[in-house]
């Protein structure tokens, strides 16, 4: 069968594409390798789905840090209120919760993906489980795609295989060795949003500890390019947790320059009530050791570490304890360092960063401005956004534009 559009790649930018090509009258073919569409949708958010971020489309742009201002049509045109009503008409009901991140009433992923795939089958598109191997070209012009099982033939094709991140998921850089067969430039995938390598020691001691309520402060050599006040979690590796993933989108140049993490492990008291407190907490127990004398105010896992990297001697009664002793303590309670020895492997990110250069890309369509007929939505583009259901709307906004552009272009 002839189609107007072909979509590669089942997940969400895939799905909004292919609705919304189908929404401008095109006959469209989804394909998809893996057995159920929105398999990495499904397990975003910890499986309940930060569907997006509820902020003016200024406030979406300075959540991406990575060639933000190419998304300025697609978000304009189909915002984080466009999102919440496409979904809300579709029957799931969405709440909005801290920092503006919206998800199911139902706190489950599943309805989103479940939403999109009921849509896609009462607008008549065609979902066929296939793997992309090649696009065809007839004439030297875009004319289909070559899967697995057969050939698939039409003049729109629109790029959604995500990127390289989870590739259980599907994501295994299909479409960056597609883009680049039609003549594209990819910069190389790096993962973003991922987890951190630290000091060995430090972590194994720390292992499993997840704190909540801390400030994080991420450091390129000396400049600080970071900071959030949430919940981090120290790993056998290193650290994790959102606090983290978010830090990670700032690093960009490893291996040319050096990181580190500072905790603020009270970021409700200052220096001066920082003292206070110590001194309070001590008066309570005059002759404890200093080890057993920080359980109010620290996790227990985190006392001998502190009180080591501190310098002061673990067994020192606290009434004798000095107070440039207590200076000490309270300068690791408000900048606990965590040098960072380099990210996880990029399939541990939850996005990659890299894909299809966006100057080869037409920001009004998401066109290729090398092959014609051809369109990009995703995480395949060189665009990656901060936790916070960001990366989602680049998925929805990128997905509708092409889906629209490549349906509008067939009249």
């Amino acid at each position: 069968m002839m189609y107007d559009v072909i979509t590669v790649g089942g997940g969400p930018a895939g799905m909004m594409a292919s609705a919304a090509a189908a929404e401008g009258g095109a006959r469209v073919l989804l394909l998809e390798p893996m057995e159920r569409l929105g398999k990495k949708l499904n397990i975003t958010g910890k499986g309940r789905c930060n569907v997006t971020n509820d902020c003016p489309v200024e406030e979406l742009l300075r959540n991406v840090p990575r060639n933000g201002r190419f998304l300025y049509s697609a978000f304009s045109r189909f915002d984080s209120a466009d999102v919440r009503a496409f979904f809300e008409v579709r029957g799931v009901p969405l709440k909005t919760e801290r920092g503006n991140r919206v998800f199911p009433v139902s706190d489950r992923a599943f309805d989103i993906s479940g939403a999109l795939e009921k849509y896609l089958r009462e607008l008549g598109v065609d979902i066929v489980r296939d793997r992309a191997e090649a696009l065809l070209f007839r004439e030297q012009a875009l004319s289909g795609v070559r899967g697995e099982r057969e050939q698939y033939e039409a003049g729109r094709v629109i790029l959604a295989t995500g990127g390289v991140s989870y590739p259980r998921t599907g994501s295994t850089g299909d479409g960056y060795r597609l883009a680049k067969s039609a003549g594209h430039t990819v910069q190389a995938p790096r993962g973003s949003l991922v987890p951190l390598c630290g000091p060995e020691a430090l972590c194994a001691a720390l292992q499993g500890l997840s704190l909540r309520n801390v400030t994080l402060r991420a450091y390129e050599n000396d400049k600080k390019i970071f900071e959030e006040l949430g919940e981090m979690l120290f790993t056998h590796f290193g650290v994790s947790g959102p606090l983290v993933l978010s830090a990670s989108a700032h690093m960009r140049r490893f291996g040319e320059r050096r990181y580190r993490l500072e905790i603020d492990l009270k970021p409700g008291l200052d220096e001066q009530k920082l003292d206070k407190r110590l001194l309070a907490d001590f008066a309570k127990r005059p002759n404890s050791d200093l080890i057993n004398a920080l359980d109010e105010l620290l996790p227990k896992k985190l006392i001998g570490p502190l009180v080591e990297r501190s310098g002061v001697d673990p067994r020192r009664k606290v009434h004798d304890i000095t107070r440039e002793q207590r200076r000490q303590l309270a300068v690791l309670l408000k900048a606990l360092p965590v040098e960072i020895t380099g990210p996880r492997p990029v399939e541990e990110a939850i996005v990659t960063s890299g894909g299809v250069t966006v100057g080869e890309v037409d920001p009004s369509t998401m066109g290729s401005k090398v092959c014609p007929g051809l369109y990009f939505a995703g995480e395949v583009l060189d665009v990656d956004a901060y936790t916070g259901g960001f990366n989602l709307q680049i998925a929805w906004s990128t997905g509708h534009l092409a889906g629209s552009a490549a349906a509008e272009s067939l009249w």
